[in-house]
């Protein structure tokens, strides 16, 4: 097999994968690259785009990035680099949070905190998960994950993509559709990606179609919904919410979406579990594989 070069943001990740046949290096990216010639590049998780710049200066065969989303990466990738997202890597853990935080607000935990901080007994009687009509908008790897979570929960699941299609056995509906949608949707779980068509999806009008007391739950990114729109529906009680992102993010210590009623804040924590660096390390050593062997990577997205 070919001999690969990598490098790696730490010291674990790079003792971790030191039995793959591959020789690896610890690069930061906070400065300059440790040689001319890296086969596969691992920028840091989530401060990724700041040292993409820096591969102008290394000739490598693949980056491989650690998050699902990509939106801004190719602006900031010199001429001639293949990038590969992390699909495989977050989705469970994504889902796992946006069925938590529906969860969460369907039955009232945030008064429950609270009341426990009092030491107040406060018995409620709080919405159900079961029997409600739930819209996934976004049905990609995370979307799916999400949807399989909810099904045993006895609630209807409506999913909605860029497309209408029949995947696996199940009709998936076309965003066009979502005003015939919105107004029987008890809540909307997002999980889409960020950038200009999905940029503000959620806005007055998207909220206006809700039902009254629907829930709004958004994994995706923050700028999927128009967050003024949201605090003004919040506000009069029309619609309630449950945010693992926001807009903007970090969200300010002074915003109204931190004290509102009706409104679960988590800061964007979707993919950071116990799971996420076994499941990278296993991705990472797939790579190295293919490259050994000749073959194409993975989860390429974007090639400059």
């Amino acid at each position: 097999m070919a001999s690969i070069s990598v490098s790696v943001p730490s010291e674990k990740l790079a003792e971790n994968l030191a039995d793959t046949g591959a020789e690896v290096v610890v690069w930061k990216m906070d400065g300059p690259p440790p040689r001319q010639v890296i086969d596969i590049v691992v920028p840091p998780y989530m401060s990724a785009g700041e040292g993409l710049p820096l591969l102008a200066d290394v000739r490598t065969r693949l980056v491989q990035g650690q998050s699902i989303g990509y939106e801004g990466t190719e602006e900031k990738l010199p001429a001639g680099v293949v990038f590969a997202n992390a699909s495989t890597v977050h989705e469970t853990s994504t889902a796992e949070l946006a069925l938590a935080l529906t969860l969460a607000a369907q039955r009232e935990f945030v008064r429950f905190v609270r009341a426990q901080t009092e030491g107040e007994w406060s018995p409620v009687r709080a919405d159900s998960l079961a029997d409600r009509r739930v819209l996934v908008l976004g049905y990609g790897g995370v979307g799916k994950a999400i949807a399989a979570r909810l099904a045993p929960f006895e609630v209807e699941i409506i999913p909605v993509a860029s497309t209408a299609r029949d995947e696996d056995g199940v009709h998936v509906h076309a965003v066009g559709e979502l005003e015939d949608l919105l107004p029987t949707a008890e809540i909307v779980i997002t999980s889409l990606p960020g950038g200009e068509s999905t940029r503000h999806i959620i806005d007055d009008a998207f909220l206006a179609s809700l039902p009254d007391g629907a829930l709004v739950v958004n994994v995706g990114r923050g700028s999927l919904v128009d967050t003024d729109a949201l605090v003004d529906h919040v506000r009069r009680g029309r619609i309630r919410a449950a945010l693992d992102v926001t807009e903007p993010e970090p969200l300010p210590a002074d915003h109204p979406l931190w004290t509102l009623d009706g409104v679960l804040i988590a800061p964007h924590v979707g993919g950071a579990t116990s799971a996420m660096f076994p499941r990278v390390e296993r991705l990472i050593r797939r790579q190295i594989e293919h490259l050994q062997r000749g073959e194409e990577p993975e989860n390429v997205v974007i090639r400059t």
